[in-house]
This record gives structure tokens, C-alpha cells and sequence, in this order.
């Protein structure tokens, strides 16, 4: 970002990682307090024009303290040859240190150009690199998946997190895990979970909706009915029709995937009339009863 960044520009940017860093939405990543408390820092330093300006020559460091016993013209020096004497005040290998933060809100500026001399994207290059990442796979229940269930997953280390399932979950969508990778000098590296939905023995997706095939009785069909139909989130009750043929599909809104970025698609319930085997009374009905229509003659036969 430029030397000239507006109070207005940093405040939205402070705005967004405050967001993405407090303590609420973290409970289950100790570190996000502290870098929260750090971006805090650094948002006080850089809306206060004289520190910020002090911080830029290399005067003072993010707690708004001296970098050196030589003042202001040792460090501004030493910044302007692109060796910034208060560099090592920030810790190269410490992740959570103003090299992140900085990065964060000025979105990894360079130098020059009016940027600020010894800049803040400068400060996150030089950070020393995390540990790498670590990949796990998990295996989700179509009905889980359906209803974005919370799954359990077991770490490297043994420790067990909850995650909850993002809306439009599919086989192949990745979750990021920061801070749950492998040990490095920067800091830990991320887990990357990637969701693999499993097949179900009688649903089949279709895009956020679901199709099931419905197996029906010759009386429920032809008579009509209220029966029993299993969804993701437990047995519901659909009404067939009176006359109802094998292949007519139902529509059961709201029974299917969790949409992105809202709503939820719907289960599409197709109808299979099914004829007992060797039932005596169902044949001798059929050998009196005289079917005079020809439900082949739309296909010219």
C-alpha cells in the first residue's frame, strides 16, 4: 500500500482481520488472541500519525519503543538501503509477529513506488518459513453431508477437532485448519481436509437436490395414499396420488444439499409401483379385468 494510505483504508483492512481473528470465532486456536492483540497494536501504531511516521523512518519498533540506542538517523539509514535496523526487533521466526500483521493490512506492499520505505510486505517475505502442510482425508455419510452434520477428526497428534461442514459441501471440497500443520522455524503449517462424500445405497445427488426411487403398492398407487418417506433428516410423510403409475416423481422442497450461499435444495421422489409375485387374487383380477387403452401408442406402436 502506498505511503498515503488513508485512515480509512487501514480501518477496513483492521476491520477484516479483527474479524477473522477474535477470540470468539477462534476458541479452538489459542494463537488467534495473540495475533488478534498484535493487530490491534498495529492498527493504534499506524492511526497515530506521529508513531506511524517514526515507525516508517525506523525509529521505533510496533510497541512504539526506540530500535536502537543511535536514533532516528541510524535507523532511517539503515531502512532506506533496504537493511532496516529494526527488522530484528520483530523476530524473523516468530509467525504471530508484526510481519504477518503488517502483511495483512497492507496486502504484502512492495517498496518504492511511494510505498513505505523498509515496507511492511518486506517485513512478511522475510519471515521465516512455516512448517509444511499436512493432508487428511475424510469420509462423510451422504446424510451427514446432506444436512451439514458436524464431523469429528482425529489430528497427527492425537487431538480430535469438531468441523463443521461448509454449505455446498461436495466430494473434494478442502478445509483449511491453520496452524495445524508441521512445526517450523515461521510457525506451524496448516491440516488441509479434503471431504469425500460416500455413496448411499438408495439416494443419488443431483446437484443439491436428491433423488429417491420409491417403491409403492399397486392399491397405494391406484387408490392413493399417505406413506412413509425416508429423507437425510428422518421419515417424512408424502401424499401419492390417486392413480399414480410408476414413474411419476414428487417433489419434497427442502429435503436435499444446503445451497451456497443459502437455501437448501429439494427431494425428487419417483414412484415405482410394485406388483407381488404369485399372488392368486392379483391374477385372477387381471384375467377379468380389460385394460383398453394402449400405453405404448405416444411412441408410434
Amino acid at each position: 500500500m502506498a505511503r498515503g494510505a488513508s485512515e480509512a483504508d487501514i480501518k477496513k483492512a483492521y476491520r477484516k482481520l479483527a474479524k477473522e481473528l477474535h477470540p470468539d470465532r477462534n476458541q479452538d486456536n489459542p494463537k488467534a488472541a495473540e495475533k488478534f492483540s498484535q493487530v490491534t497494536s498495529a492498527y493504534d501504531l499506524l492511526t497515530d500519525k506521529d508513531k506511524r511516521a517514526r515507525f516508517d523512518r525506523g525509529e521505533i519498533d510496533g510497541d512504539g519503543n526506540p530500535v536502537n540506542p543511535f536514533g532516528a538517523g541510524f535507523g532511517a539509514g539503515m531502512g532506506g538501503g533496504g537493511q532496516s535496523g529494526f527488522r530484528p526487533d520483530f523476530g524473523a521466526g516468530d509467525a504471530g509477529g508484526f510481519g504477518d500483521i503488517f502483511e495483512g493490512l497492507f496486502g504484502g506492499g512492495r517498496r518504492g513506488g511511494g510505498g513505505f520505505s523498509g515496507g511492511f510486505g518486506d517485513f512478511g517475505r522475510r519471515q521465516a518459513p512455516k512448517g509444511a502442510n499436512v493432508a487428511y482425508r475424510l469420509a462423510v455419510s451422504f446424510e451427514d453431508a446432506a444436512r451439514l452434520a458436524p464431523q469429528r477428526i482425529t489430528l497427527r497428534d492425537g487431538k480430535t477437532i469438531d468441523l463443521k461442514l461448509p454449505a455446498g459441501v461436495e466430494t473434494g471440497t478442502q478445509m483449511r485448519l491453520a496452524g495445524k500443520g508441521e512445526e517450523g522455524p515461521g510457525g506451524p503449517g496448516d491440516a488441509i481436509v479434503t471431504i469425500e462424500i460416500q455413496p448411499h445405497r438408495f439416494y443419488e445427488r443431483q446437484g443439491d437436490d436428491i433423488r429417491l426411487e420409491l417403491p409403492v403398492t399397486l392399491s397405494e398407487a391406484v387408490l392413493g395414499a399417505e406413506v412413509r418417506v425416508p429423507t437425510p433428516d428422518g421419515p417424512v410423510m408424502l401424499k401419492v396420488p390417486k392413480g399414480s403409475s410408476s414413474g411419476k416423481t414428487l417433489r419434497l422442497k427442502g429435503r436435499g444439499f444446503h445451497k451456497k450461499p443459502s437455501g437448501r435444495g429439494d427431494l425428487l421422489v419417483t414412484l415405482m409401483v410394485e406388483l407381488p409375485v404369485d399372488d392368486d387374487a392379483l391374477i385372477e383380477f387381471a384375467r377379468g379385468w380389460t385394460d383398453k387403452g394402449n400405453p405404448r401408442g405416444r411412441m408410434g406402436v
